[in-house]
């Protein structure tokens, strides 16, 4: 079992946590968020704060206590400030724009690639950075993770689309003889 999940996961004054019908459900100034509970987990909340047990002594519910706890702590401090990822493109005559709630590039093909923003998402363009913000950190790095496969960088100029604090293993190109 995991260490990080025996300790009980504190609840912030703004926040409230329940768990109804196999659904644990957190709620914030910022968002409400509900997950569904694995029956091989127990959760239950307390005065001093969420605690995360196996319900009974199996591999999987010993593996997924710790991961339910991840998941619980991921849920408390997405609905009071959101998880933002941030991606830069660089390349030549590369852009993007935002059209109500979809995302249109132009990354060097012959037509432009066009991304909907999933709900609960919002994301901003300023020139040639894309800030991606929501409450469910899974979504947030899912979708980022969409937009980077659009146009991944490439090792030899770094072209492409990617987070901004990725670094891009360069190669060196072919050598005149």
């Amino acid at each position: 079992m995991s260490r990080l999940a025996r300790k009980p996961i504190a609840i912030p004054s703004k926040v409230t946590v329940s768990t109804d019908g196999g659904v644990l459900s957190v709620k914030g100034p910022a968002a409400t968020l509900e997950r569904p509970i694995h029956p091989a987990v127990s959760l239950s909340v307390t005065p001093e704060g969420v605690t995360v047990a196996p319900a009974d002594d199996t591999k999987l519910a010993r593996a997924l206590t710790g991961t339910f706890a991840a998941h619980t702590r991921a849920m408390i401090s997405g609905v009071e400030t959101p998880f933002k990822r941030v991606l830069v493109m660089k390349g030549v005559g590369f852009k993007v724009e935002l059209k109500g709630r979809d995302l249109v590039f132009n990354v060097g093909f012959s037509h432009p690639v066009t991304l909907s923003i999933p709900e609960g998402l919002e994301a901003k363009v300023e020139k040639l950075t894309i800030t991606v913000e929501g409450a469910d950190k899974q979504k947030v790095g899912q979708f980022a993770a969409e937009i980077r496969a659009i146009k991944p960088p490439e090792p030899y100029l770094g072209k492409g689309i990617a987070y901004d604090n990725e670094v891009i293993r360069r190669k060196q190109g072919k050598k005149a003889v």
